[in-house]
């Protein structure tokens, strides 16, 4: 795939600085800017923000209708800038996306990340879950002006409208992801909880121990904590990419 064709699914070309490349796939409705109070740099580990089609900067694209489409083209996409040790980050629905990503880029001989770092979501065999697979458009409306809010934005009208159709087809995709066996990663999993979560309870995360080896993390806050960049977030992708990945960075 041409290079500029790969720069598209970042928010911005990653550094040839880094000693691993962390990529942050967006939260449902969301785009790679989402990522915004994250910093760039975790010592060497770089956080690399995903920009999926039909959101943002590419917002005239249409957005896929299924994750095994989408983790086809992200392993395409992601190929020029995996030339070095990664690991993938996704919270709620877009957990499943990395997860998914990871298995195709085994399938086709590409290289594999490190790690899969999953947030508040049940395993792809236990799926789907989550109330919003369920909401009319009006809660889901209300839903997406709180989440613009926290994320420092104004829920104007428009911006309401053109969010709904990726958060639509977000839910889509996640309602259509079960799988009745999971393939089993030869990489590690993070599976992380929260303990003020009240969307997806951290015991609900068991079975992501199926898909790969995996390690249970458990830290402070509630569903959205995660999107201010909390210091024993940073300090966990450092920590668990070092432990069992073999992986040495500053």
């Amino acid at each position: 795939m041409p290079a500029d064709r790969s720069r598209r699914w970042l928010l911005r070309t990653p550094s040839e600085q880094a000693g691993i490349r962390l990529f942050c796939l967006p939260y449902s409705g969301c785009g790679a800017s989402m990522y915004r109070q994250w910093p760039r740099f975790v010592g060497e580990l770089e956080i690399c923000p995903v920009q999926l089609p039909g959101r943002e900067s590419r917002l005239r694209e249409e957005p896929c209708a299924t994750y095994e489409e989408l983790a086809g083209q992200l392993a395409d996409g992601l190929l020029p800038y995996l030339d070095r040790p990664f690991a993938f980050f996704g919270h709620c629905g877009s957990a499943l996306p990395g997860y998914a990503t990871a298995v195709r880029l085994a399938e086709r001989g590409y290289p594999v990340p490190a790690r899969i770092f999953v947030s508040s979501q049940v395993a792809p065999h236990q799926g789907p879950y989550g109330r919003f697979l369920e909401m009319s458009d009006e809660e889901l409306r209300t839903e997406l002006a709180e989440l613009i809010r926290q994320l420092g934005g104004r829920p104007t009208p428009d911006l309401l409208d053109v969010s709904m159709t990726v958060l639509r087809a977000d839910i889509e995709m996640n309602k259509r992801y079960h799988l009745a066996e999971p393939l089993r990663l030869d990489c590690p999993i993070s599976a992380i909880g929260w303990r003020q979560d009240d969307e997806v309870a951290p015991d609900l995360m068991a079975g992501w121990a199926d898909c790969a080896p995996t390690d249970f993390r458990l830290l402070d806050g509630e569903h959205y904590r995660f999107m201010s960049a909390p210091p024993e977030l940073l300090d966990m992708f450092v920590v668990d990419l070092r432990a069992r990945s073999g992986l040495h960075f500053s």
